[in-house]
């Protein structure tokens, strides 16, 4: 059964996807988590919109036509869990980040497409996403876009694009 609470995560995902990322204000709390930003830019560690909406151009920038099909969703009390399938196709470089915040890898651009299941939890509080943290298969989305097993030249493509990625960090510091 689907509640207003689930609604608002489930919106919350859709712009993450694609949607106006100043969408996320009035659903989004200010004081929100999203515990996957430890791998994720410096950006997306801090707290409320603003933080959502960096992980946000951070997935975008990696990936085109992504979205998220919702299969169920459960409610107890304020947590909520959703599963879908991600979907998108990898257009730029994927840049992981290390507990310091520094490029870890950046997997370069394969023009290929992916479709992975994950569950999404979050806690809300006063209505909006004060919490979020989510399970995902990785390695299926890796295998899918050509990062594993990676071949010599997918090795070099990776080295110069993490690079890439380092200088421009260091440019942004």
């Amino acid at each position: 059964m689907r509640t207003l609470e689930t609604d608002v995560c489930i919106r919350s995902m859709t712009i993450m996807a694609a949607g106006d990322l100043d969408d996320l204000t009035p659903i989004v709390h200010p004081q929100a988590t999203n515990r996957e930003g430890k791998a994720e830019p410096p950006a997306c560690r801090g707290q409320g919109p603003a933080a959502f909406a960096a992980t946000a151009r951070w997935l975008r920038a990696g990936f085109a036509d992504l979205r998220f099909d919702v299969h169920d969703t459960v409610a107890e009390g304020d947590l909520i869990a959703v599963h879908c399938t991600m979907s998108g196709r990898q257009v730029g470089d994927f840049v992981s980040y290390d507990e310091r915040g520094e490029v870890a890898q950046v997997m370069p651009p394969t023009g290929r497409t992916f479709a992975i299941t994950q569950t999404h939890w979050f806690r809300m509080r006063d209505g909006q996403v004060f919490e979020h943290w989510a399970n995902r298969d990785d390695f299926g989305m890796a295998t899918q876009l050509g990062w594993v097993p990676p071949t010599p030249a997918f090795l070099w493509r990776m080295a110069r694009a993490k690079r890439r990625a380092v200088r421009a960090s260091q440019v942004k510091m």
